[in-house]
């Protein structure tokens, strides 16, 4: 498939920011317990405030891949069917959860932990979840594309996003709350490793796959030997730019490690040096390494889901 920026940007960011909630409120939770000390100041109410702004570039990077983007609003229209349509309802609606919890410690006393907040982000945790399996399930659900259709691509999504928001966080609380650092930092880390696995485990099993289609079904011939020669007519069509990546062989499998380093161990290494270090810079370039790591595998993500239609297209592709 043609990877898009606009939906690379769109998961990788809200990823990220769903993954930050989580560490918020799993933060205020060992705070409510006593087994971590309270963060200063508006430590939530600001992290809420980052987390609603990554959503908001998710959702604006979203609209360039929309050809007419004032009907935007009809995408939620189909949500009885259409994963994408419960996507586009569930994130608006995270967006509200978020803002309430973050205005709810913003004018709570010192920004502490308390039973309404728990609640609110106790609702917060529930829509982000929904919000990872909707966009994930947008993918996971077609099955004529078999590198898409696994569970693995909804676990895959879940931890990659995870981890990331909780590097984020490491990255957060070395400059607002140094007490949290190592306990997001040893979070980050275990998603991290836990993502390397499952991860690991889609890119063995989608390089054991074999089309279903052949070139025999894909035009309805059944003769043995068939060749094509030419698309059939001059110039490109919707079909070769949407369906094929149009990267070199070379490129595709560059990524591949590209991203297997840069979201995994070397994050992990700026994470432990950081947190050892007491290096606030160190976890903002685990963090970012971490995403660019992302968005190079977001766009293998895509660029490896093999479309039957490319079979035909094939002197093309």
């Amino acid at each position: 498939m043609h990877p898009a920026f606009s939906v690379i940007f769109l998961t990788t960011l809200i990823g990220a920011g769903q993954g930050l909630f989580l560490a918020l409120f799993l933060a205020e939770c060992y705070v409510f317990i006593a087994a971590l000390p309270l963060p200063p100041g508006a430590f939530f109410a600001l992290g809420s405030a980052m987390v609603l702004g990554l959503l908001v570039l998710g959702l604006v990077a979203s609209f360039f891949h929309l050809g007419r983007p004032e009907r935007a609003w009809r995408s939620a229209a189909m949500w009885r069917t259409s994963w994408l349509s419960r996507e586009a309802i569930v994130l608006p609606a995270t967006m509200v959860v978020v803002a309430a919890y973050g205005l709810a410690h913003y004018f709570s006393e010192a920004g502490a932990a308390s039973k309404p907040t728990l609640v609110i982000g106790l609702v917060g945790v529930l829509v982000v979840l929904a919000l990872f399996i909707c966009t994930s399930m947008i993918y996971a659900c077609i099955k004529f594309l078999q590198e898409w259709a696994s569970p693995l691509t909804v676990i895959n999504y879940v931890l990659l996003g995870s981890a990331s928001g909780f590097t984020l966080a490491a990255a957060y609380a070395g400059y607002g709350a140094p007490g949290l650092v190592h306990m997001y930092t040893g979070w980050g880390i275990a998603l991290t490793l836990i993502a390397l696995t499952t991860r690991a485990a889609s890119l063995a099993r989608n390089a054991r796959l074999r089309p279903k289609s052949t070139l025999q079904t894909a035009i309805g011939v059944r003769h043995n030997q068939i060749a094509q020669k030419a698309q059939g007519f001059m110039g490109g069509s919707f079909n070769t730019r949407e369906f094929f990546h149009h990267a070199s062989v070379r490129w595709f499998r560059s990524v591949k490690w590209i991203f297997l380093a840069l979201v995994f161990p070397v994050p992990i290494i700026l994470l432990l040096i950081g947190a050892a270090m007491s290096a606030p810079q160190v976890l903002v370039a685990a963090f970012v390494t971490q995403y660019l790591g992302l968005v190079a595998e977001r766009w293998f993500f895509f660029a490896q889901a093999n479309h039957p239609q490319n079979l035909y297209y094939q002197a093309i592709g």
